[in-house]
């Protein structure tokens, strides 16, 4: 082989590395989101059973027996409330 034919494989092969690790990167930061939207979902979901257990009455029957609407609308702000929380906290 001569050397501009070493060199010129040479750089193709770093090429195809620089594209592969440029897809692990990103599939890093794809499984990094999903992961830290399920531990969102997760401490919303605990914090409202957790709600739901403090106070005297059954939110959800509340909400959806006796269509009591300002109840649904504290509820909806609770949980846009702690999302907001979740979010600043995982993105810093």
């Amino acid at each position: 082989m001569e050397p501009t034919q070493v060199n010129t494989t040479l750089k193709k092969n770093i090429i195809i590395t620089n594209k592969i690790m440029e897809e692990i990167i990103n599939m890093k930061y794809v499984v990094g989101s999903v992961l830290y939207s399920l531990i969102g979902i997760a401490i919303l979901v605990v914090t409202f059973w957790i709600i739901e257990k403090i106070t005297p009455e059954n939110l959800w029957k509340e909400i959806l027996v006796n269509k009591n609407m300002a109840l649904a609308i504290m509820a909806g702000a609770f949980m846009i409330a702690i999302a907001i929380i979740i979010s600043s906290a995982i993105h810093g």
